[in-house]
């Protein structure tokens, strides 16, 4: 079976940095895979890469057996690829409802009649949990609303595949557990793939089937979360000492 995503011997060097380095994988339709490492490891530039935001140094990425190398960000969300981005920055002036019509317009390249996209966008703020403020203003909102408000307007673009970054930094762990049923809907009920970057191991452990884990901008890592948390590259990344220590 094809990968929805191929990631082959990626790399991003800022001058003599690497901050990616030769990093492979693939990204099965269904899976709800999550990104972790130390700080500085490469996770949020890996994430630029795979969203257009940054331009590779060397390698290729493949989606639904298509090369995407050198896509920008607005050919990858016609293709099926939308990401959310830690820190929210919705249309401030605009309504709930107005930001996730722009990005359902935006990610529309069929361009389907208003009250077709109008019932989208309707939709999407029923299954975020957002349609009673549908009128109101990003100002008004908490911020666990806003996470979801950026979720909403990702989702407006129809993806195949939803790149979620630190979708939980930040909440309380009352609302992160609250968001854990969110995010597994996502993939369930909308049958959207989904790539997120997290710090909270504990939220990865229950909501992912498998974990990719960076460290200095090499993958070290690809397996199940409970493989995760026995391997000894991955102990010493996070803790500084042997597994054995």
């Amino acid at each position: 079976m094809t990968p929805l995503m191929e990631v082959r011997n990626v790399s991003k060097h800022f001058g003599g940095l690497r901050a990616v380095s030769a990093v492979s994988f693939a990204v099965q339709t269904g899976e709800i895979i999550g990104l972790i490492g130390p700080n500085g490891a490469g996770k949020t530039t890996l994430f630029a890469l795979l969203s257009g935001f940054l331009p590779l140094t060397t390698g290729q990425i493949r989606f639904q057996g298509n090369s995407i190398t050198g896509f920008p960000p607005r050919r990858l969300c016609h293709v099926g690829i939308a990401r959310t981005f830690q820190v929210v920055q919705p249309f401030r002036e605009m309504t709930v409802f107005e930001n996730v019509k722009v990005a359902s317009v935006f990610g529309d390249p069929m361009k389907h009649p208003k009250d077709v996209t109008e019932q989208e966008v309707n939709d999407i703020l029923k299954g975020t949990g957002l349609v009673t403020l549908a009128n109101h203003y990003p100002s008004s909102l908490s911020l666990p609303q806003l996470k979801r408000l950026e979720v909403a307007r990702a989702m407006a673009t129809r993806p195949r595949l939803l790149l979620l970054d630190e979708v939980l930094a930040g909440l309380n762990p009352m609302e992160v557990k609250k968001s854990l049923p969110f995010i597994q809907s996502l993939n369930a009920d909308h049958g959207i793939t989904i790539l997120m970057i997290e710090h909270n191991l504990r939220a990865i452990m229950e909501v992912c089937n498998r974990i990719l884990v960076l460290n200095f901008g090499l993958l070290i890592f690809d397996g199940t979360p409970e493989a995760a948390v026995r391997d000894a590259d991955v102990i010493q990344a996070y803790l500084g000492r042997n597994a054995s220590a």
